[in-house]
């Protein structure tokens, strides 16, 4: 199996098509590598707040979901311990955005991963940066 391969085997099957939080949201894998990830949805109605924009902890959501599958692609299973966003552009019902995730600092314990939210047009709409404590655990052992 190559890397992309392991890659899509863990965040389609072991991760998104377990996760009915990011299901409910309508996200779509576009792309994953190893250390790598791109998703896709689209904004809802039920999605905004009384401003009649998307509710922060959207774009959040989509960026979270983006950097837990590029940090475990790598095949260790790896959880969050700090993130940070910044909203810069609002989002309306119907919009498509996308979230592209990718390692900046990987070390045997540690990984970095820094997410961008976009409009279909390419508008950056939010900046999201994670850490993983990476584990000892694989996501493949006993699978194939």
């Amino acid at each position: 199996m190559t890397t992309k391969e392991k890659a899509f085997k863990i965040a389609k099957e072991l991760m998104l098509d377990q996760d009915a939080f990011s299901q409910w949201l309508g996200i779509e894998l576009v792309d994953v590598d190893e250390g790598f990830a791109e998703l896709k949805m689209t904004v809802r109605d039920e999605m905004l707040n009384g401003f009649k924009i998307a509710h922060g902890g959207i774009t959040y959501s989509l960026a979270d979901s983006a950097f837990a599958f590029a940090s475990n692609s790598h095949g260790r299973k790896s959880v969050s311990v700090e993130t940070s966003i910044s909203h810069t552009v609002s989002l309306k019902s119907g919009e498509v955005i996308f979230a592209k995730a990718a390692v900046q600092h990987l070390s045997n314990k540690i990984g970095v991963y820094h997410i961008t939210v976009t409009k279909e047009t390419g508008e950056t709409v939010a900046l999201f940066k994670g850490t993983v404590y990476r584990t000892s655990k694989n996501w493949l052992e006993n699978v194939e």
